[in-house]
């Protein structure tokens, strides 16, 4: 009757050894590492390394291990304390052809790791990640709000034939237009003024010139700047969702400030990349007069242009005037040139972006339109032995074409030199451009947000809990007693394997659903050993109890376990953040205590008594 057949032990062996193998990584912690990235997407060369390995060596910082992988290179230290020197002066060492990013790494042994052992990630509550401290340059918004303006008036103004010029004066906050005379500034004046309310108009001289005098108003200004920061971080947190981060901190710090703070990061390089960067893009016209350029890059550039250079080497006059911005693209998506093999990105336009596209390639079939790549990037230098951190403004041409037909809201941009490249600028794309420039002033791995204080008794609550409800099986139940204590101990490997093989984060509120679960498990045993005792007292032989309690107990316990992981399941539905971590813990503790308290104790009570006829149940 009460006999296991041998796949109920081959199961249970089988998931006893798997639940310890994905379980086993978290007992090793994690190792202070600095993860070195090359530009275009590799891992630094052996002769690199090398110069790394010579410049920790000379710095006397011990170096745990070095691993090398496609993409990266991960130098394990032995102390944290060496992180950020050793950072900084890598950064220094290798230039901006590299990054230099802190890590924690998983101590995980190699062994492990080829099973695919990976440790659960940690929230910002329990274990920390990576912290950044960005600065958001206000100013920088303010100063295309003024190009903006100025290309918007002028272009309103030659539709009316009045004659004028942009001042060659403008700031972060103003500019000037200047007229031939007083009769054409009044006209312009008039023109212009009641479309933007929100700027301050004066009338001056220019070198002795009627002129315009705009400023942005204090309000206005206010409101421009604000919006830039807010804007950041929406923007931001569509790219950490595009990392694949889960539970981050991404909030305002002051008036110019974004802290972004993101739990149990594995690859900071790539995380440092994307948050840190500022790409934009930007279409212009190329100056068709002077193409190809043949001058010298110090020579001045005719009224009305810029000269940029080319990614492919050489430089390029554009026209000052700015077709479409990253801001009217509503999707990217990276892709291979199926005739040159190249990487590129198919660009999707907003409708008003796409006019604007349509209208003035429409009269210029047969002209070049250049795209112009802009990237603000820290670089760090040593002055006078300390090591200072400058933004740097990248700008390049990354292509240029002839149009060969008015073009609409799709097209694509070729000429990447890789697909990482290609992957890289689709997703900055994708989540939308920063509205200003942000600087990566401070980064740092973080402690617990919480405490330690608060950890250990997250910790002592699941220890408590676990030898409370363990005394009282045993006192109680006896010899079953210790076999749900069995099966409690197996079903917190379970939950430990299960958010180690999902890589899911655990945080505090987790920690909560563990516990309510340590109480849950054993209350699927306790059901069934009472079931158990009852057909014992009404004269049950021992084998038809344990095949009674275990079968007429099961529909009881199974429809409160459902019941509690539906409400589990909505909760994580329309929960966020630490209610989302609670769910997940509990919905995993739920299911594994079903398997561990129903299947698994079965097999060992049958193992003990399957055979012993007229045994008396220690009970």
């Amino acid at each position: 009757m009460n006999k296991n057949p041998l796949w109920r032990y081959l199961l249970l062996v089988l998931v006893v050894a798997g639940g310890a193998i994905y379980a086993l990584p978290n007992l090793f912690g994690q190792d202070a590492a600095l993860q070195i990235s090359s530009a275009d997407g590799t891992a630094p060369t052996p002769a690199t390394q090398g110069e790394v390995l010579a410049l920790l060596d000379s710095l006397e910082i011990d170096v745990k291990a070095v691993e090398a992988t496609d993409s990266h290179v991960l130098v394990r230290l032995d102390q944290a304390s060496d992180q950020a020197v050793a950072a900084d002066e890598l950064a220094v060492a290798l230039g901006r052809d590299y990054t230099v990013a802190l890590n924690l790494a998983a101590a995980t042994p190699a062994w492990l790791r080829s099973l695919g052992g990976q440790p659960m990630y940690l929230g910002l509550d329990l274990r920390g990640g990576v912290h950044f401290l960005m600065q958001v340059d206000v100013d920088a918004v303010t100063t295309q709000a003024i190009e903006r303006y100025g290309n918007e008036m002028s272009r309103s103004l030659r539709q009316s034939s009045i004659a004028h010029q942009v001042g060659d004066d403008a700031t972060a906050t103003a500019f000037s237009l200047v007229f031939e005379g007083a009769d054409a500034r009044d006209a312009a004046e008039a023109q212009i003024t009641p479309e933007y309310p929100e700027l301050v108009f004066e009338q001056v001289e220019v070198n002795g010139q009627p002129a315009l005098s705009i400023a942005i108003s204090e309000d206005e200004l206010r409101e421009i700047r604000n919006f830039a920061v807010e804007q950041n971080i929406i923007t931001l947190r569509n790219r950490v969702n595009e990392l694949g981060v889960a539970e981050p901190v991404i909030q305002r710090q002051g008036a110019d400030r974004i802290v972004v703070q993101l739990p149990g990061v594995q690859d900071t390089a790539r995380a440092k990349e994307i948050i840190g960067a500022t790409a934009t893009l930007e279409f212009r016209m190329v100056d068709e007069a002077n193409f190809p350029y043949r001058g010298r890059p110090g020579d001045i550039p005719p009224p009305g242009t810029e000269l940029f250079p080319e990614r492919q080497g050489g430089y390029v006059l554009l026209e000052r005037q700015i077709i479409i911005t990253g801001d009217a693209i509503t999707d990217a998506q990276s892709g291979i040139d199926t005739q040159t093999g190249r990487a590129e990105v198919n660009i999707r336009l907003s409708g008003a972006g796409g006019n604007v596209m349509n209208r003035v390639t429409g009269g210029r079939v047969g002209d070049h339109m250049a795209v112009l790549f802009k990237e603000t990037e820290i670089q760090a230098r040593r002055v006078n032995d300390e090591i200072v951190r400058e933004q740097v403004q990248v700008e390049e041409v990354i292509n240029i074409a002839r149009i060969q037909e008015q073009l609409g809201s799709r097209f694509r941009i070729t000429g990447l030199d890789n697909p990482m490249e290609a992957r890289n600028l689709a997703l900055l794309l994708r989540a939308g451009s920063l509205a200003a420039p942000v600087q990566i002033i401070e980064e740092r791995t973080i402690g617990p947000s919480l405490g330690q204080e608060n950890i250990n008794q997250g910790m002592a609550a699941v220890g408590v809990a676990f030898l409370l409800v363990i005394l009282f099986m045993v006192m109680y139940y006896r010899v079953f007693g210790l076999i749900a204590n069995l099966a409690l101990l197996l079903n917190l490997v379970l939950i430990m394997a299960v958010l180690s093989m999902l890589q899911a984060t655990l945080t505090l509120p987790g920690i909560a659903g563990i516990v309510l679960t340590v109480g849950m498990a054993v209350d699927a045993n306790v059901l069934i050993y009472e079931r158990i005792r009852e057909e014992l007292r009404s004269g049950s032989s021992a084998q038809k109890a344990i095949e009674a309690g275990y079968g007429k107990a099961l529909s009881t316990i199974a429809d409160a376990n459902v019941t509690t992981l539906i409400a589990a399941v909505v909760l994580f539905a329309f929960g966020t953040g630490p209610v989302k971590g609670f769910a997940v813990t509990l919905s995993i503790g739920i299911v594994s205590s079903m398997f561990t308290a129903i299947f698994g104790t079965r097999v060992v009570v049958n193992a003990i008594y399957g055979s012993r006829r007229g045994a008396k149940l220690a009970i």
